[in-house]
């Protein structure tokens, strides 16, 4: 399970960046709902909702802690109190104070996978680290570390003995060909960011949707692809809609065929789909009942997608 979401939300100056409001009661009956149906990854970061989502997976599953893998991330600078991001620091001296602060607010002694958050920081910040990661492992304060980033030429840089994974965008209407060859190649994970396109792999986003203000999407950085202004971008809704046919067969949601793409892609693939209440999280969940798409569905898609 992703964790963005239940962290509400922070900011960068007047640019949201969270999801819109969230009860942490729900959020909390949502995550427990989810380690009863077998979720035992948890993905957040520190940034989320300025420490708020670090703070709600603990609260919810703290007692499972020895049950569960929590992967992290770091390199943002904010604050709590304002929600807003103040800068980014990649250096070994913010590492260590990034480690330190999520230790506390998830309640454990040990981070399973801290990554950076800084996709486009350089190889040379990303080189520096490397030891002071090593360093981290071999004091038992995280047990691995990563990369989020949508770039296969960076993670090399930082790949010491502990690299594990490489978190990037991967869905359905967006292949990732050089990042899965790359983690095949090193053994690592690939952890998929945007496994459900922010959404819009969901029959709920029609042309007519339109998403509040204090939503990411609702205010879109330039990064986001999927909206605009607010709308589902119209020519992604095609290319949903386009292979919509294919990914609900066989007894499968909609969201359900874009996990299913997924784990058919690759078997080194991790998707984190996001939630806000406990249907979403047992749709999710159902979704391994299916298991991969077939190689013949997969093929059909590349076909109706145009991707050789």
């Amino acid at each position: 399970m992703g964790c963005w979401a239940v962290g509400g939300p922070f900011w960068a100056g007047e640019q949201p960046l969270g999801w819109g409001e969230v009860d942490d009661a729900e959020s909390t009956a949502a995550l427990r709902r989810a380690f009863e149906l077998g979720i035992t990854v948890y993905d957040t970061a520190d940034v989320y909702g300025a420490g708020r989502s670090e703070r709600v997976l603990a609260g919810a599953l703290g007692r499972h802690r020895d049950e569960i893998f929590i992967a992290t991330k770091w390199g943002n600078v904010f604050d709590e109190g304002t929600k807003q991001i103040t800068g980014h620091d990649a250096t070994p001296a913010h590492l260590r104070r990034a480690v330190e602060a999520s230790l506390s607010r998830l309640g454990t002694d040990r981070i399973d996978l801290h990554q950076l958050h800084l996709g486009d920081a350089s190889p040379e910040e990303a080189a520096e680290l490397s030891g002071a990661l090593e360093e981290l492992v071999s004091e038992g304060k995280i047990r691995a570390y990563g990369w989020s980033t949508d770039d296969a030429e960076r993670p090399a840089a930082m790949a010491g003995p502990h690299f594990a994974a490489v978190q990037h965008e991967l869905n359905v209407l967006n292949d990732a060909p050089g990042m899965l060859a790359l983690v095949e190649e090193r053994g690592w994970t690939s952890i998929n960011r945007g496994p459900l396109a922010m959404g819009l792999l969901s029959p709920k986003y029609t042309a007519d949707t339109r998403i509040g203000d204090t939503d990411v999407r609702g205010d879109a950085p330039e990064w986001m692809r999927y909206f605009h202004d607010g709308r589902p971008a119209a020519e992604w809704l095609r290319r949903r809609d386009a292979v919509r046919e294919i990914l609900t067969s066989d007894g499968r949601t909609l969201v359900q065929g874009a996990l299913a793409w997924i784990w058919s892609r690759s078997p080194h693939t991790l998707p984190i789909p996001g939630f806000r209440t406990i249907p979403q999280v047992e749709e999710n969940a159902a979704a391994l009942q299916h298991g991969p798409l077939s190689a013949g569905q997969m093929a059909e898609i590349d076909k109706l997608l145009d991707r050789g």
